[in-house]
């Protein structure tokens, strides 16, 4: 089976309300996942929103160091809280044959859960990354785990051992 990791919004201009301790943790997991996913030629997805981006800013809308984009990693752009609308994100998930499709990144309770939503009504399998989101509301991080499939990187240790 085809995986997808999608890393969506890990930009200075989005994580400026969450805490550091959280963005850290969040960074540590989602960097073991993809180390081990791109070790087995998955897919790896930044996501950057570059709504309200231009000359004079655009160095806050690049994606945070601490998440290294690898030669082989995709970005796509987004301007919607839903990295599907109005992107190419789809296509290139059916190009790539993915089935699977982990979520990470920012914001829980806004890009996070409509990529989700929206990977869902496209026929994706989607799955949240455990620890590996972000918001400025630890109560948001708390119910998209209660309320959506979440995986674990033991689990996807597993699967890509297959």
């Amino acid at each position: 089976m085809k995986l997808g990791f999608l890393i969506i919004d890990m930009q200075p201009v989005h994580l400026q309300e969450a805490e550091k301790k959280i963005i850290d943790r969040a960074c540590e997991y989602v960097n073991y996942v993809a180390g081990m996913l791109r070790s087995k030629d998955h897919v790896i997805i930044h996501i950057q929103d570059i709504e309200g981006m231009d000359e004079s800013n655009r160095e806050a809308f690049q994606t945070i160091p601490e998440i290294p984009i690898k030669e082989n990693d995709l970005v796509v752009t987004k301007e919607y809280s839903n990295s599907f609308w109005n992107t190419e994100l789809e296509g290139i998930l059916r190009e790539q044959d993915v089935e699977l499709l982990i979520i990470a990144g920012n914001a829980a309770e806004h890009c996070v859960l409509f990529t989700y939503n929206g990977a869902s009504e496209r026929g994706f399998k989607p799955v949240i990354l455990q620890n590996g989101i972000v918001s400025s509301h630890s109560e948001a991080i708390t119910a998209t785990y209660r309320d959506r499939n979440v995986i674990s990187h033991p689990v996807i240790s597993y699967m890509v051992k297959q």
